[in-house]
């Protein structure tokens, strides 16, 4: 069964990261001399580069490069960033339907109805049903309310918004704050998800329901959040037994021979 090749595909699109620690041992393990010059072992991919590396110092001070699960990790989080970042944004326009339009009920309904026609041609691309949305359908509840409780809701839309344009950031940067923030987040709307089923059931609530579960349960495990499985400390022990750097110093240190003491 084909495996991607998390590291060299990624070293493909971005490049070699490559370090000189000046660990005298661990540094012989990582340059290797060529015709063409002097060559460094890549921090995320493995593979050798030649020309000069791209840092040195103690390999303490060198960069924790995703390699491995970890980059794989990384990308299903930037995905998830993506996905809350573009549902950010539909909030924010949902928002300002909201807040520009709630002097006129009559009126809003109009324009809304015809503004969201211009998403129609890419939801219907990608087979979303925007007429059902739970959005969609929020937001024409509130057609009948009076200009206060209007307003109200142009702000929790955008305080909703905010939350998920925070999580994409700091998703995408990889941060652990953002990872407990979008756990957080995301199961305090898994009632009202379920509860828009019970109103209309359609494919897209059913797989957001699913792809917001599957999320939280992710996150929590994969990432050892609120102690599970060893919480963060097992979390970043994880992470460094991945470092290359790491990897080839615990190889170094194993293959070096015990020193035994003169007889006398």
């Amino acid at each position: 069964m084909f495996k991607p090749d998390w590291n060299r595909r990624t070293c493909s699109r971005r490049g070699h990261i490559t370090y000189a620690p000046t660990e005298p041992d661990l540094r012989r393990r990582l340059h290797a001399a060529t015709e063409l010059g002097d060559a460094w072992r890549c921090l995320r991919c493995g593979d050798f580069e030649l020309g000069e590396p791209h840092g040195s110092g103690p390999a303490e001070e060198a960069p924790l490069v995703p390699r491995g699960k970890a980059l794989r990790d990384l990308f299903i989080l930037r995905f998830l960033a993506v996905e809350r970042l573009l549902r950010g944004l539909l909030v924010v326009l949902a928002a300002w339907a909201v807040w520009r339009f709630s002097n006129s009920q009559d009126s809003m309904r109009r324009l809304f109805d015809e503004n969201l026609t211009v998403f129609r041609p890419v939801t219907d691309h990608f087979h979303w049903d925007l007429e059902h949305s739970p959005v969609v359908d929020t937001i024409r509840k509130t057609f009948d309310y009076q200009h206060k409780t209007l307003l109200i809701v142009a702000v929790a839309l955008i305080a909703y918004a905010l939350i998920e344009i925070v999580e994409a950031v700091g998703l995408w940067m990889g941060r652990r704050w953002a990872e407990y923030l979008t756990v957080v987040a995301t199961a305090a709307f898994l009632p009202l998800e379920v509860y828009e089923l019970t109103e209309h059931v359609s494919a897209l609530k059913v797989c957001t329901l699913l792809l917001n579960v599957v999320a939280v349960l992710w996150i929590l495990l994969s990432k050892r959040l609120f102690g599970l499985r060893g919480g963060v400390v097992a979390f970043e022990a994880e992470r460094h037994s991945a470092s290359l750097l790491e990897v080839e110093q615990a190889a170094g240190t194993a293959t070096r021979p015990a020193h035994t003491p003169a007889s006398a």
